[in-house]
């Protein structure tokens, strides 16, 4: 067998396995709360018969491990489960914020990585002068910052001060493009913040490490401008770092973004998932649970697979 090909296969078992270990925790961490989700629904006048009636319609009444495995095979075709709270779909209702909290981190992503590499590939080309320490100054203050008080910042400066955006960032399927992305600015400068100065340093570390390659000097010996051996010999061979690290932040941006969602009340699966925390609906709660783990699973495979595929040993074994 090819060596890159069994390689993709060890790591898409390993993510396989990841997730049903991650769906395991989820269940058992539901499990684990306290208190009672029939009383809770029926509330603290709920006579025990009726407890009773209603635990067994949830099947509550089962082993653990039974419901466990029910909830597991019915994920797998699709089937998250019915809210208690409302009794819709799940699946339709995490589908739409799901889609929501996507486009969010699409337009994040769309800024913060090209901004990240440019930023990164300026910091080695004036590495150790000013331009790289303002560069690396700025960045680390901004990661710094938690998002709920950057968003709070950003919400006074642009809403209160210059009342350019609006402090709610609702979006809605009738919305046009330019109203949802006004919609959204906030949000996305905030991400932007967290995620930049992560991605630019690795850019930064990894460009550096590979500056010191012999054909780099030879490069520079040639009489290239330093700014197009950067670009042009260094930066090609440092992707796989960086890869692995916009990978990351991009699984940042769709799993992490909870709390600016909910500063900011974004209908995405952030806002969606809290809203249900509150009400104590266990299904939606494991479903959000579920869906968060294959996201950031599947896009830490991805990253695999592309260093996998980047890198020439492995293309072109002897």
């Amino acid at each position: 067998m090819h060596p890159i090909i069994k390689l993709l296969a060890q790591r898409l078992s390993l993510g396989l396995l990841l997730l049903l270990a991650a769906s395991a925790l989820i269940f058992i961490g539901v499990e684990l709360l306290p208190g009672d989700v029939a009383q809770s629904i029926l509330g603290q006048s709920a006579t025990e018969t009726a407890l009773r009636n209603l635990r067994e319609e949830l099947g509550l009444n089962e082993p653990a491990l039974t419901r466990y495995f029910n909830w597991l095979f019915a994920a797998i075709q699709g089937d998250l489960g019915t809210a208690l709270t409302n009794g819709q779909s799940i699946s339709k209702a995490v589908g739409e914020r799901l889609g929501n909290t996507l486009f969010l981190a699409f337009w994040a992503a769309i800024i913060s990585v090209p901004l990240a590499i440019i930023l990164g590939l300026i910091a080695v080309r004036y590495r150790n002068r000013w331009p790289d320490k303002l560069i690396s100054a700025v960045t680390l203050s901004t990661i710094s910052l938690p998002e709920f008080v950057a968003g709070y910042l950003l919400m006074y400066l642009f809403t209160v001060q210059f009342r350019i955006f609006s402090p709610i960032s609702t979006i809605y399927s009738g919305m046009s493009l330019g109203e949802k992305l006004s919609a959204i600015a906030l949000p996305v400068m905030v991400l932007v913040l967290v995620v930049l100065a992560h991605m630019m340093r690795m850019t930064r570390a990894a460009i550096l490490n590979v500056m010191q390659s012999a054909y780099v000097e030879t490069a520079e010996l040639k009489g290239l401008r330093p700014f197009v051996i950067i670009a042009r010999h260094a930066f090609p061979n440092a992707i796989a770092p960086v890869v692995n690290v916009v990978m990351l932040n991009l699984a940042y941006l769709v799993v992490g973004v909870v709390v600016v969602e909910v500063v900011f009340v974004y209908p995405g699966m952030g806002q969606y998932l809290v809203d249900h925390v509150t009400k104590r609906d266990l299904p939606v709660v494991q479903a959000c649970g579920l869906i968060f783990a294959a996201v950031y699973i599947g896009l830490n495979i991805m990253a695999d697979v592309i260093s996998i595929l980047a890198n020439p040993r492995l293309r072109h074994p002897k």
